[in-house]
């Protein structure tokens, strides 16, 4: 019998499951004093939780016979990853649950916003009849774009193709097969600015997308368009769009999230063609039914059949099977987030292969990571070592993974190729004895390159000069150059450079080296500081 201790107010309809098998027991105990959920936590094999218990390190010391803590919802702040993680114990959440509630709600301030019924409601109440101050338009045979056709983008574009709407749908792993499909049409996004008559996010909150809506995408987009987010605080930039509005580049906009919560941006708030909610996008009775039920059904599956599928943190490995492969977790997801970023473009295929003594080990945890960093790229951190086999699957990228005991020249080594129609990129790898990680292998090129946070991939002419006129140009940016690797094909024709630097290389120095003659392309790649945990 395990015993499910349930510490928040959570849904019993979505609590079904677990109260029904006949091998869990479930005791429900919501606004447990943090020293009191300390006190009996150890009785205890699974937690359940949404955001008010706080699950900290000092708590976890006596969770002696955790094995799972599930968090009824997606943001799992209030866990202590690590702490858990330490423990050997899984932490799980419901990341799909809200799809058709915030769809839903994407839908419902569309309309507001294209009606103009927040306003009209508040004048009216007050008594007044103010019929001819609140024209809407119609979203009938309007033009909408999606920015991130993941779960909730999609349902968000089904529903708009019942309203008459004209779909442009942009994403990284959108493929014209699939937008055929669906009834819509693939576009970019400078394409979405230009053509549509409402905007619509619905990406997760990453580099790429922190800022994606600012000043410069605002002043593309066609005059008195209406943007709506219900996806993330950031994606917007909040004062860039209250500068389109009260210039009339923006004619209104509807938005849930919020760069800083509680809402603290008085101009958005208050403007009068703006319409604002409080982030509710999973603020339905279904999708608090749904979460509950999710992660009922995947604590069950994890004691019952030991199926993880929504887990946050690493999965557990034995002790040597971990002394072994520790040198080169890390490694794997840099060469994952460095062959995405060479690639430029979300992959069709994925290929990975391990040679030498690496390949007579098990190897799916170095999987796991490379798929990891690659993913991460356009997913951000919905991407975890438990999901990345299945995000994949579902973005439709083939993979295939290979294995040769023979040595390539080194010990062990591995190698990242992916796929995009007539292009692909390129990663090879080692740890080298005594000298530790290595990237002896970019786009066919032979290097030797320590995988640092800030690199330089250079494609150039093999031609007298080219060193010393980019190292002159990097000077004039006052950045440093820590070393440098080169690699040709033949004399005279295609080659590259490789360059660790002593800080980022982005913008106006980038536009430097591009026009730099002989120089084709000039690509910063950054690799994150974090080290991978592994638990103990």
């Amino acid at each position: 019998m395990y015993k499910i201790l349930v510490s928040d107010a959570i849904s019993d309809t979505g609590l079904t499951a677990l109260y029904e098998h006949p091998n869990f027991a479930v005791d429900k105990k919501p606004g447990l004093p943090p020293e009191e959920l300390k006190g009996i936590i150890g009785e205890y094999d699974a937690l359940i939780v949404r955001s008010q218990t706080q699950v900290t390190e000092d708590i976890l010391e006596n969770a002696d016979n955790l094995r799972v803590i599930a968090r009824a919802g997606v943001g799992v702040d209030n866990i202590d990853i690590q702490a858990a993680t330490k423990k050997g114990i899984i932490v799980i959440n419901a990341p799909g649950a809200n799809t058709i509630s915030a769809a839903e709600l994407t839908m419902a301030m569309m309309l507001s916003l294209a009606r103009n019924i927040p306003a009209a409601h508040a004048s009216t109440s007050e008594g007044k009849w103010e019929r001819n101050k609140f024209k809407g338009v119609e979203m009938y045979e309007k033009t909408l774009g999606v920015i991130g056709m993941g779960k909730i983008g999609t349902e968000v574009a089904n529903r708009a193709l019942s309203f008459g709407m004209n779909i442009l749908g942009y994403d990284p792993y959108l493929t014209e097969d699939r937008a055929h499909q669906m009834g819509i049409s693939k576009a970019s996004l400078d394409e979405i600015a230009q053509e549509a008559d409402f905007i619509t996010v619905h990406t997760p909150l990453i580099k790429e997308t922190k800022g994606l809506i600012n000043d410069e995408y605002l002043a593309k987009t066609k005059p008195g368009v209406r943007i709506i987010n219900c996806a993330r605080g950031g994606i917007i930039d909040e004062n860039a769009l209250v500068r389109a509005l009260n210039s009339g580049q923006v004619a209104g906009a509807a938005i849930d999230v919020f760069e800083t919560e509680p809402a603290s941006n008085t101009e958005l708030l208050e403007h009068p063609h703006v319409v604002v909610t409080p982030h509710l996008g999973a603020s339905t009775v279904e999708a608090q039914e749904k979460v509950a039920h999710e992660v009922s059904e995947e604590i069950i599956d994890i004691f019952e059949t030991q199926s993880i599928r929504h887990a946050v943190n690493m999965p557990q490995i034995s002790g040597e099977t971990q002394k072994k492969l520790q040198p080169y977790i890390d490694l794997a997801e840099q060469m994952g987030i460095l062959a995405i970023q060479l690639l430029k473009q979300a992959p069709e295929r994925v290929e990975i292969s391990y040679a030498g003594e690496i390949a007579m080990e098990s190897t799916d945890l170095l999987t796991r990571n490379i798929l990891k960093g690659i993913l991460t790229h356009h997913l951000g951190d919905t991407v975890n070592l438990i999901n990345a086999h299945h995000l994949l699957k579902d973005q439709g990228v083939a993979s295939n993974v290979s294995k040769n005991p023979k040595s390539k020249g080194f010990a062990s080594y591995i190698e990242v190729t992916l796929h995009r129609g007539d292009h692909k990129a390129n990663i090879g790898a080692t740890i080298l004895n005594g000298y530790g990680a290595r990237i002896v292998k970019m786009n066919d090129y032979r290097v030797d390159v320590r995988p640092e946070s800030n690199l330089l991939y250079i494609k150039h002419h093999d031609i007298p000069g080219m060193i010393g006129r980019v190292g002159s140009t990097l000077g004039d940016y006052d950045i440093n150059i820590g070393t440098m690797q080169v690699g040709r094909a033949d004399i005279g024709g295609e080659a590259i450079m490789v360059l660790t630097l002593d800080k980022k290389a982005e913008g106006d120095v980038l536009v430097g080296l591009k026009a730099l003659k002989g120089l084709e392309d000039a690509q910063y790649l950054e690799l994150p500081n974090e080290k991978v945990a592994v638990p103990n």
